[in-house]
């Protein structure tokens, strides 16, 4: 989630928050209680959920109750009066999500970071401040801002880092954990599909780098089994996230058919009971050939649980309670490492996006992105070398770090948000220019709305 609080609403921007607040993060406040869980939690988005508590929750329940209230009464009348009662009550049942997401959210006061850091048996997983993609970075200071900015924020919030960063996007290259061993970080996830080869015993392996944290290889043939695009979420009973009534419902499943959510929810089951059996084949195949056990690690975006797939939550929930039935060891990252005796192996450049390299965000499709977002980062080493503590310095470090998030690059590349990512990136390298060009009189704001309040300039300055 890139920062949108305050940054457009419909169909781009900070609706994109609350239906992911809605729809994804309050049920799963209560769906992973006392789960051995790891949640990465992007410090940008935590940025966004700090400010619930106040005028930017009243904006949440204004979006609940305003907008997504009426538009449900109005397609489900509209549907009626087509003659499609069947979709009318499926636009009706859905209406219940927003509902319920408004008593969550009032339950909990509004402060969705106190309800995450008090969430038993789960492991909290700090990340770069924007989610930047690290190897693109241009600098060595570069990176410390964004690595040093996030973990600052995630032990403020959380009370305290354990060591465990979210690599945004996966995206890998030999030395990246020095830096990261710098911050006091011990384990991080890789994907190295590409070198290992799908379904190679070795990405049931953590490796051990030279610099100390632990590389986690992500295993891919598991993943597949949800994110692939073969994968549960497009079967066709599942609900149909592209087809959209006259006010962006969703009320068909993927077959085109009226969506039947009881049906969903029984093939939801179903799936999470080949899942597991999937993940304990594949478990005992490893046992059987290294003669120890293995670790299976399985990295899901937090979105498609509940918004890019519908009946993610049901899946997961199912998929815990299966593990548990066939005896299939849950762990969280950490507790899963001390396990393990890890490898002594090199680790190739990498990412988790197309081809497991850097095309999605450094291509020709965004190198007008790329190559602004450096030169601006260039631009603001410069400047910090002249007023390392100004005000106006520290508007253009979060401007820098707010074009910097991997999202505008990979939304430019798959087209899914028409200019919206140019436009943002635009906006913030102009700001950033400005607030560069008032370092004499100091008169910047030094705020960008919630963004990285735990921002340390030091980190341009050091050697």
């Amino acid at each position: 989630m890139p920062y949108v609080e305050g940054f457009g609403s419909w169909p781009f921007g900070e609706e994109w928050l609350w239906e992911a607040l809605a729809t994804v993060y309050l049920p799963l406040l209560e769906l992973l209680r006392d789960r051995p869980v790891t949640v990465g939690l992007t410090p940008v988005l935590c940025d966004q959920l700090e400010l619930l508590s106040g005028e930017a929750g009243e904006r949440f329940l204004g979006f609940l109750r305003d907008i997504r209230a009426p538009i449900h009464d109005m397609d489900a009348r509209a549907l009626e009066e087509g003659g499609e009662p069947g979709l009318a009550a499926e636009v009706r049942r859905a209406a219940g999500d927003y509902t319920r997401a408004d008593q969550a959210f009032e339950a909990i006061g509004g402060d969705v970071i106190g309800a995450l850091r008090a969430l038993p048996g789960v492991e909290l997983w700090a990340s770069a401040a924007t989610h930047a993609v690290l190897p693109l970075v241009a600098t060595d200071p570069g990176r410390r801002l964004q690595i040093g900015t996030g973990i600052a924020s995630h032990e403020r919030r959380f009370g305290h880092f354990a060591g465990g960063f979210w690599l945004p996007e996966c995206a890998y290259e030999p030395g990246i954990e020095r830096d990261l061993a710098e911050h006091g970080v011990r384990c991080f996830c890789v994907d190295q599909t590409k070198t290992l080869g799908l379904g190679s015993p070795d990405q049931l392996e953590p490796v051990a780098s030279a610099a100390g944290p632990l590389a986690v290889p992500i295993d891919w043939q598991t993943v597949e089994l949800i994110w692939g695009p073969n994968g549960y979420p497009a079967h066709g009973a599942y609900r149909d996230y592209h087809g959209r009534t006259t006010h962006d419902l969703k009320p068909w499943s993927n077959s085109g058919a009226p969506y039947d959510h009881a049906a969903a929810l029984a093939l939801a089951e179903e799936h999470a009971a080949a899942f597991i059996a999937r993940v304990a084949a594949r478990l005992d195949s490893y046992e059987a050939e290294r003669g120890r056990p293995g670790l299976v690690c399985c990295a899901l975006d937090t979105e498609l649980i509940g918004h890019w797939w519908y009946e993610g939550p049901a899946f997961l929930q199912h998929a815990l309670v299966e593990a548990e039935r066939l005896g299939v060891d849950l762990v969280t990252l950490p507790e899963g490492l001390a396990r393990f005796q890890p490898v002594e192996r090199e680790l190739e450049p990498s990412s988790w996006g197309v081809e497991k390299d850097l095309r999605t965000w450094d291509s020709p499709r965004v190198a007008e992105l790329a190559f602004s977002t450096r030169a601006a980062e260039l631009r603001t080493l410069a400047a910090a070398a002249l007023a390392p503590h100004s005000p106006a310095l520290e508007r253009a470090a979060r401007e820098l770090l707010a074009a910097q998030a991997s999202d505008w690059a990979f939304i430019t590349t798959h087209e899914l948000a028409a200019d919206y990512p140019v436009k943002r990136v635009h906006g913030h390298l102009a700001e950033l220019n400005a607030a560069l060009g008032s370092l004499e009189s100091g008169a910047a704001d030094p705020k960008l709305r919630g963004l990285a309040p735990d921002l340390d300039l030091s980190a341009l300055s050091a050697p």
